[in-house]
Formats: structure tokens, C-alpha cells, sequence
């Protein structure tokens, strides 16, 4: 099966720095690095549009990113070749995050924490390869991806590729610190941002038992918001002061998926949280987060990068037994410049995914 490959790939690339408000991306073939006996070659199926790909076609992190640019990382094929050292094999159909490669030595990679690699951390797209063909890697807007095999998941049966495949980015990177900080029955959760990571954000601290409270800045996803299981809605545009009259001092947790730049943290989300409560940031601002006053006192502020291999597997796992599925909309791979255009104008209700 393997005779059918092509020695080049074909994928939807922006060929430079990307005008946010008129993405041009363009059909680019590329060589992959040499293959390893480790790696497999996934014929792709579906990738989702994540906003961290529009954030690397923009520069919008201020980093020095390559092109072409290939992005995509919310992957889900068949295996059309797998080498010896991998536990897959072809025909198997499994799916890759944001994380293509790590180290697989240091002590975080060992205990199933490869996100937090030390060593080696390799982004599914402009990743280092050390090859001197392709020196970096390229996404899943392409007709097919390599890489380790470690990085590809198994998609459980019951849900379609299309479907999956916003779960291996946006859907690990709630579930995994949802699940690690505890949220259960008993806890009350706020997740600050309905959009394609919140919305599934709001799903996952359901299904964990907690109560969950979406935390928007207008009314327009208040029905959404309760047709995904939320138990409360809170509209920021109603003001810090009448926020606070209600709910000051009684979550447990809050999850922010948002990106703003003028995060309240220090007005109104930090003092929404108990006495030891945690506020997880999984968005990131190109600014960062504002610097925290004495609202801080008796929180914890902290982040979480996507999610392990073994913690995709337990997601899957949840998402089949609660029936937990993103709201998406697919788009042909060939539409990928639309698609680009129409997310970062804000059309996605919640996730676009391009289909092959």
C-alpha cells in the first residue's frame, strides 16, 4: 500500500506573512522529512481550523514563523503506512493534535506529559525536523501527514472523522485541565468564552459533574449556551459590579478559552473564585495576562497546554460515553482560503472542518 504514496505532498499553504483581513492560501506541494521506522503516514480525512493556525499565518505571537506554511492539527485519517516501531497499522484510522513529536526521554515525557517535554517539544506544523529537505513540519491542510506514531491516536468507532477531529485540539485542551484541577460534582466550573474551544468547554465540565456557568460577553449565546448543557449564563457587559452582587466568591474554577487583550482578571474574574480557587487560562493573549493586584490573594492563576497522547485517549473516551460532540461545519480542503477568512471573521458556529 505504501507504493502509493507520493514522494510529494499536496496541502493549502500560505506562502507569507498573512493579512488577517485577507487570507490567501494556495495549493503548495512539499517533500516530508526521511521516514522512520517510528512514524507512520496518515492519509488525511479531516482537519479542523483551529485559531492557532491564524495566529501563525498572522505572526500574530510576534514569532519568526516559516513558509510556507502548511497549518492544521486537528488531523484524523486512515494509516496508509506505519514503520516497525510503531503500534499502528495500516488501515487504522486515528487522529493527531497540536503536539507531533517530543523527546520521549525526560522525565515529563515519561510520565505521560509530553506537552510539558523539557527536551524536544515539536508543534505538529513548524516544528523542527532536522531534515535537510524539509526542516520543518507542515499541518494537515494537505492530502496527508507524517509523523511519529506515538502523536497518532486511535479514533474510537461511533465518531466520524469529521467530527473527531476538533476534539484533538480544541476538545483535549478543556478536558485535560477540567480533569486534572477537578472538576466534579460538587464544584462549580465558569468557562469564559463560547466559541469552539468553550463550547466544548461547557460540555466536558458537564459531563466530569460539575455545574457548569458560561461566562460571555453578550446574551447572544445564552440559548447556545443552554443547549450544551450549562446550568447558568453570565454576561460580562452587565458590568464587574453587578457580576459580583450575585456571584462573588462562589466558583470553584474558571476555565478562560478567550484571547482578549484586556482580560478583567483582576476586577471581576479573580474575584468570582473562592478562597483557593483556580483560574486556568488555555487562551493566550498576544499581551499576555495583565499583571494580577491584590485580587490574587488566596487563587491560583495558571495554564494548560493541549493534552497528551494518553489524555486524548481518556477524552475519546468520555466524549463516546456522554455523547459529547463539537458543532461544526465542514468545508471542502479546496475552500480553505474562505474558510480561513470566514473564522477569523468570527462566522464559525463553532468549528469549521476541512474534508477531503
Amino acid at each position: 500500500m505504501s507504493a502509493t504514496i507520493p514522494a510529494q505532498f499536496t496541502g493549502q499553504a500560505a506562502l507569507k506573512k498573512q493579512d488577517p483581513k485577507n487570507f490567501d492560501l494556495h495549493e503548495t506541494k512539499y517533500t516530508p522529512r526521511a521516514f522512520t521506522e517510528e512514524d507512520v503516514i496518515i492519509k488525511i480525512d479531516a482537519c479542523g481550523v483551529c485559531g492557532t493556525d491564524l495566529h501563525v499565518m498572522t505572526c500574530g505571537w510576534g514569532e519568526h514563523d516559516q513558509f510556507p506554511a502548511i497549518t492544521g492539527h486537528e488531523i484524523v485519517g486512515h494509516v496508509v503506512r506505519a514503520g516497525k516501531n510503531s503500534t499502528h497499522a495500516v488501515g487504522d484510522r486515528v487522529g493527531v493534535g497540536a503536539q507531533g513529536a517530543s523527546c520521549g526521554e525526560c522525565v515529563n515525557c515519561k510520565n505521560h506529559e509530553e506537552p510539558y517535554c523539557i527536551k524536544g517539544w515539536v508543534g505538529t506544523y513548524q516544528g523542527p525536523t532536522g531534515d535537510a529537505v524539509q526542516p520543518y513540519t507542515q499541518g494537515g491542510y494537505a492530502d496527508y501527514y507524517q509523523g511519529p506514531g506515538h502523536f497518532a491516536v486511535k479514533i474510537p468507532d461511533g465518531i466520524p472523522s469529521e467530527v473527531a477531529a476538533p476534539l484533538l485540539c480544541a476538545g483535549v485542551t478543556v478536558y485535560a485541565p477540567l480533569s486534572y484541577y477537578g472538576a466534579k460534582a460538587g464544584k462549580k466550573v465558569g468557562i469564559i468564552g463560547i466559541g469552539g474551544l468553550g463550547h466544548l468547554g461547557v460540555q466536558f465540565a458537564k459531563a466530569l459533574g460539575a455545574e457548569v456557568y458560561a461566562i460571555s460577553h453578550s446574551d447572544r449565546k445564552r440559548a447556545d449556551a443552554a443547549t450544551l448543557g450549562a446550568t447558568g449564563f453570565i454576561n460580562t457587559h452587565d458590568g464587574a459590579e453587578k457580576v459580583l452582587a450575585e456571584h462573588a466568591a462562589s466558583f470553584d474554577m474558571i476555565l478562560s478559552t478567550s484571547d482578549q487583550d484586556d482580560m478583567p482578571l483582576n476586577d471581576l474574574y479573580l474575584p468570582l473564585l473562592k478562597a483557593r480557587g483556580q483560574f486556568i487560562s488555555v487562551g493566550l493573549p498576544n499581551d499576555g495576562l495583565p499583571r494580577m493586584g491584590w485580587s490574587l490573594l488566596g487563587k491560583t492563576v495558571t495554564g494548560s497546554l493541549i493534552g497528551s497522547p494518553k489524555e486524548i485517549e481518556d477524552m475519546f473516551k468520555l466524549a463516546v460515553e456522554s455523547n459529547i460532540r463539537p458543532w461544526i461545519e465542514t468545508r471542502p480542503m479546496s475552500e480553505a482560503t474562505q474558510t480561513v477568512n470566514d473564522m477569523y471573521a468570527g462566522k464559525a458556529k463553532f468549528r469549521y472542518v476541512l474534508v477531503n
